[in-house]
C-alpha cells in the first residue's frame, strides 16, 4: 500500500441512521483523545469483511477511525486537526434504561462509549461500530469513562469465540491501548486504558424501548419499534399485527440463543434487559465464564451474589426479559382494548418455552451424534443480522418428530445430573465422546455405561447415524477461553505481554480442529471453579 492510500479517507462511508430515525435517544458526543493509542490487536478477516484494508487501519487515519477521532462528517481527522465541539460531532453517544437484576433503572446509556456509525459491510448488511472506554459521555454515571485493557481484550476473545463456535454474537473489530494508566477496579494500583471496537447488527435493546417507553411520548416508542423492525426483523410489517409478530420474532432469536448458550455451557453473567439485543445477537461479555465442571447454578460473577444469572437459569431469565419487551408493546399491540393487548402478548410469549426445548433438543442432537428429521427452512431472519458460521453446533428452528425429540430432551437432562453428580468437565466430556473416549471420565461409569447404552438406541443404525456420529467433531469444540487460560493470558497483557491473548485467540477461532502446540489449552487447567469476573466492560 502506498503512502497516499494509507492516509486516505477509507472507501466506506459511515452513517448515523439511528440517530436519523430516533434523535430522542442519542446524544452528538465526541470520544476523548487517546494520549499514545497503539493496536493491541486487530481483527484482519473482519475488517476485510466490513470493507476495511487491515494495513489502513494500522495508519495514522485508521487509529483516528478506531479510537473515534472523527470530523463533522465521520471522516478521520488528520493529525493535530482540531475536533469538533461535543454537540457538532459525527459520533452519538445513546442512551437506554432497563432491569438491573430485576430491578428497573431508569437512566443509563453509552456511559464511557460512542456509536462511531454504521455501515452496510461487503455481504450488504448494515452494521454497527462501537467504542467502549473512549471517556464520559452526558448519560456517564460518575464515572471517568476509561476502560482497562484486560475486560476490553477479554470481550473479544469470547466473541471471536462465540462466532467460532457458531453463535449469534457482537465482535471485536480490535483493541486499541491508549497509553494511558486508570484508577484500578481493585486494588490501588493504576490498570493499562484500551478502546474496544465493537461490531454488532445493531446496539438496539429491551432496555432502549424500556426508556422511550418510561420517559418519552408515544411517537418515540412507535419510532425506536419501526426502526427494529425496519432494522432486523422487516418481514413483521407484512403481518396482520407487526407488534405482535415483532415480539415472536424476538423471543424466537433469544430462545435459540439462549439454547447454543445452554448446549456450550456459556453463562453471560449478567442478563439484565439493557443487555439483551433485539437482533438475536449476544452482547456485553463482562462477566462471563464458560463451565468447567458441569454446574446447574454456576456463578462466575462477582456482582451476582444472588445468583440470578446462574447458568441454569438463563432460560427463564430471557423470558423474565421477553415479558419486560412485551409490556413495552402492549399499548400498540390492541391500541383499543387493553386486555385483549395483553392476551395477546401472553400466548405469543407461551410459545418461547416450545421454542427454547425444540432448539436445544436439535442442538444437543448434534453434539451427541442422534440423527433427527431434517428441518424446514428457518423462518425469514432480520436483513441485517449477522449469520453465524455454519456448525452442527446452532439448532435450527423448527420442530421434526416430537417424540423424537422428547427422548433426546430426556436423554439430555439425564445426563447432565450424571455430569453435575460426578463433577465432569463440561466441554472435556462432549468432545470425549466424540472420540470415544467419556468413560474413562467416570469415577463410577456404571451410571454412564447405561446412559450411553440408550445413546445407542436412540441414535440407531444405518447412513443417517453414521453421518450424525461423523459430524459430532464439528459440534463439540476442542478450544473454548478457559476461565484459568483466559485469566492468565490477560494478566501477561496487563504486564505487556500480548502473545498468550493471541495464542488463545488463534486456538479459539478454529475450535473444531486439534493443532499442535495447544494441548495446554483443551483442558480447564486448575482453579477455575472458584473463578470470578467483574463487570469491568
Amino acid at each position: 500500500m502506498t503512502r497516499d492510500a494509507m492516509t486516505a479517507p477509507p472507501r466506506q462511508q459511515l452513517h448515523q441512521t439511528y440517530a436519523a430515525a430516533v434523535p430522542e435517544l442519542s446524544v452528538p458526543w465526541q470520544a476523548d483523545p487517546p494520549a499514545r493509542p497503539e493496536l493491541a490487536w486487530l481483527n484482519e478477516q473482519l475488517a476485510r469483511e466490513l470493507g476495511y484494508e487491515p494495513q489502513w487501519l494500522h495508519s495514522p487515519a485508521g487509529l483516528a477511525l478506531l479510537t473515534g477521532q472523527l470530523d463533522a462528517t465521520g471522516v478521520p481527522l488528520a493529525p493535530g486537526a482540531e475536533a469538533p465541539a461535543d454537540d457538532e460531532a459525527f459520533t452519538t453517544a445513546q442512551v437506554y434504561a432497563g432491569h438491573q437484576f430485576g430491578t428497573p433503572n431508569p437512566q443509563l446509556g453509552d456511559g464511557r462509549a460512542v456509536l462511531l456509525g454504521d455501515l452496510i459491510d461487503t455481504c450488504g448488511a448494515r452494521r454497527d461500530l462501537h467504542l467502549k472506554g473512549s471517556g464520559p459521555t452526558p448519560v456517564a454515571r460518575a464515572g471517568d469513562g476509561k476502560a482497562p485493557l484486560g475486560p476490553m481484550l477479554r470481550e473479544a476473545v469470547v466473541g471471536e469465540s462465540l462466532h467460532a463456535l457458531g453463535i449469534p454474537t457482537t465482535r471485536a473489530l480490535a483493541v486499541v491501548a491508549t497509553g494511558e494508566q486508570i484508577p484500578p477496579r481493585q486494588g490501588v494500583t493504576p490498570e493499562p486504558g484500551a478502546i474496544l471496537v465493537r461490531v454488532a447488527a445493531s446496539h438496539l435493546r429491551v432496555g432502549t424501548v424500556e426508556y422511550a417507553a418510561w420517559h418519552l411520548a408515544e411517537p418515540v416508542r412507535t419510532a425506536v419499534i419501526d426502526h427494529a423492525i425496519d432494522r432486523h426483523h422487516p418481514a413483521a410489517r407484512e403481518a396482520e399485527n407487526p407488534y405482535l409478530d415483532l415480539l415472536r420474532r424476538v423471543s424466537e432469536a433469544q430462545a435459540e440463543l439462549v439454547a447454543q448458550w445452554m448446549l456450550l455451557g456459556f453463562v453471560h453473567g449478567v442478563m439484565n434487559t439493557d443487555n439483551m439485543a433485539l437482533s438475536g445477537e449476544g452482547i456485553d461479555y463482562g462477566p462471563c465464564a464458560f463451565l468447567d465442571v458441569h454446574r446447574a447454578a454456576a456463578v462466575f460473577s462477582s456482582i451476582d451474589r444472588g445468583g440470578r444469572y446462574a447458568y441454569g437459569n438463563q432460560p427463564g431469565i430471557a423470558l423474565w426479559n421477553l415479558s419486560r419487551f412485551a409490556e413495552t408493546l402492549l399499548p400498540l399491540i390492541d391500541p383499543d382494548d387493553p386486555d385483549a393487548s395483553v392476551e395477546a402478548a401472553t400466548a405469543t410469549l407461551e410459545g418461547y418455552e416450545g421454542h427454547y426445548l425444540d432448539a436445544w433438543a436439535r442442538g444437543l442432537a448434534a453434539k451427541l451424534g442422534i440423527p433427527v428429521d431434517p428441518a424446514a427452512p428457518p423462518g425469514e431472519r432480520a436483513a441485517s443480522h449477522i449469520e453465524p458460521r455454519s456448525s452442527p453446533v446452532a439448532p435450527a428452528a423448527s420442530s421434526g418428530d416430537p417424540d423424537h425429540l422428547a427422548a433426546i430432551r430426556a436423554l439430555g437432562e439425564e445426563l447432565l445430573e450424571l455430569l453435575e453428580s460426578q463433577a465432569i468437565d463440561h466441554t472435556g466430556f462432549f468432545r470425549a465422546l466424540t472420540e470415544g473416549a467419556a468413560t474413562s471420565l467416570f469415577t463410577d461409569p456404571s451410571p454412564f455405561r447405561a446412559w450411553h447404552q440408550r445413546l445407542l438406541d436412540l441414535r440407531g443404525s444405518g447412513p443417517a447415524a453414521d453421518s450424525a456420529v461423523a459430524a459430532m467433531a464439528g459440534a463439540n469444540p476442542l478450544y473454548i477461553p478457559r476461565n484459568v487460560h483466559l485469566d492468565a493470558a490477560l494478566r501477561s497483557a496487563h504486564l505487556g505481554d500480548l502473545e498468550p491473548v493471541h495464542r488463545l485467540l488463534e486456538a479459539v477461532a478454529r475450535p473444531f480442529e486439534r493443532r499442535p502446540g495447544l494441548a495446554d489449552l483443551e483442558g480447564p487447567g486448575d482453579g477455575g471453579e472458584d473463578f470470578l469476573t467483574f463487570c469491568g466492560t
